[in-house]
């Protein structure tokens, strides 16, 4: 059974190359444009969010602290995408499990994407 990455990211163009290279990777993915989408959506529980932080009606820190928030979606991983590169301080606003720069380099994101996921897995196994 594949994993389900649930993405969060209203640049058209990034939303594209994530979904097109996750889909070649093998995961399943269910894309979103907007918080209010996003909130919307019914009985989707993925494996890992991958969420932005500047959106048109929103903040994908907002949402990452919502579903730390929620014990249906606490421990899900959580990796927040941004063109600011004040880590320190995006991460500490939501308890994301990873942050990445944009622009990124699409073959770290996969490996942050990999790694969460296996550590996700061993903890489900313990």
């Amino acid at each position: 059974m594949s994993k389900l990455i649930c993405i969060l990211e209203d640049d058209a163009g990034i939303r594209d190359i994530l979904q097109f290279l996750l889909l070649e990777e093998g995961y399943q993915v269910a894309c979103y444009t907007t918080v209010n989408e996003f909130l919307s959506r019914k009985h989707i529980n993925p494996d890992l969010y991958l969420l932005d932080v500047m959106l048109p009606d929103g903040n994908g820190m907002a949402v990452c602290k919502l579903l730390k928030a929620d014990p249906q979606t606490a421990a899900t991983p959580v990796i927040i995408m941004s063109a600011h590169a004040d880590i320190k301080q995006m991460t500490s606003g939501c308890n994301a499990e990873e942050f990445v720069v944009k622009p990124f380099d699409i073959f770290v994101l996969l490996k942050k994407i990999v790694d969460l996921l296996n550590l996700k897995s061993a903890a489900k196994d313990r």
